[in-house]
């Protein structure tokens, strides 16, 4: 990978790398990875205050976001919520509410339950979506097996499409040109690169390099040819260059377009 090049994962998880210690190996191999900043990622209120004192670590270097993860949604939803908007007090705020959304992929077997934990799921996503409108924040969505009401919801909630990104994008082209006729984005993940998935590597092309933002979703993920193995941002380069062949473009002008789409995307500096 050129010297000079630059990636942000726009994406990771990096609570399990400090628990279990190994946190400054992750970081050493991104930046020989030319990954310079990452974006962690929360999902419900045992990582938040982590992430925001990793973030105050680690200035400039590791950047933080807070919301309530729809698998984190519960009876108690609106308890966890409600401790959401101090944190975007200066110092240290996050850069994104998120991630928040629906999941109807892990929904209880019994109809009944499932019903009801859609309907919790559909309320805790409407109130953050609530804030992040009165808030002016960029949001990130997760949506699995749940594109229409994930789209109709972000569509009532007056929220602007541009602060909008579907991360960890699974769905296919014409998905994506939803979300582009409204000016929302999706950001791709390892998926890129699995055999399986042509209609991501089809969505990616549709969606162009003009909002594109790469993610490793680590520890989830891995690309090839790290499959079966923990995920962690190092393995962005590899996302990287598999997006850059899809679109036929110079890894270095996909890293620099990357980059500048995410940091502009996070208002970061």
């Amino acid at each position: 990978m050129p010297n000079h090049m630059e990636l942000i994962d726009s994406h990771c998880h990096l609570l399990g790398y400090q628990e279990d210690g190994s946190l400054p190996d992750i970081l050493e191999r991104a930046e020989a990875a030319s990954v310079h900043q990452l974006i962690t990622v929360g999902t419900s209120p045992k990582d938040w205050v982590p992430y925001r004192e990793m973030s105050a670590a680690h200035p400039g270097r590791i950047h933080y976001t807070v919301g309530l993860h729809p698998c984190y949604v519960d009876a108690e939803w609106a308890v966890a919520v409600s401790q959401i908007s101090p944190f975007f007090m200066p110092p240290h705020a996050p850069v994104a509410l998120g991630e928040i959304g629906l999941d109807y992929f892990h929904l209880p077997k019994d109809p009944v339950e499932a019903g009801q934990v859609i309907l919790q799921q559909e309320a805790a996503f409407t109130q953050q979506l609530s804030l992040a409108r009165e808030l002016d924040l960029p949001v990130i969505i997760h949506s699995r097996d749940a594109f229409a009401d994930t789209f109709r919801l972000i569509d009532q909630s007056g929220i602007d499409w541009h602060n909008v990104v579907f991360h960890c994008f699974s769905y296919g082209p014409e998905e994506i040109l939803r979300i582009d006729q409204r000016g929302g984005r999706a950001s791709f993940t390892g998926i890129l690169t699995y055999k399986s998935a042509e209609p991501v590597r089809e969505a990616l092309r549709t969606q162009g390099i003009d909002r594109l933002m790469l993610e490793t979703d680590c520890p989830y993920l891995a690309p090839d040819p790290h499959r079966g193995k923990p995920n962690e941002p190092a393995y962005l380069a590899d996302i990287a260059q598999r997006a850059a062949d899809c679109l036929a473009l110079p890894l270095d002008k996909l890293a620099a377009q990357t980059t500048e789409n995410t940091r502009a995307f996070y208002r970061l500096d």
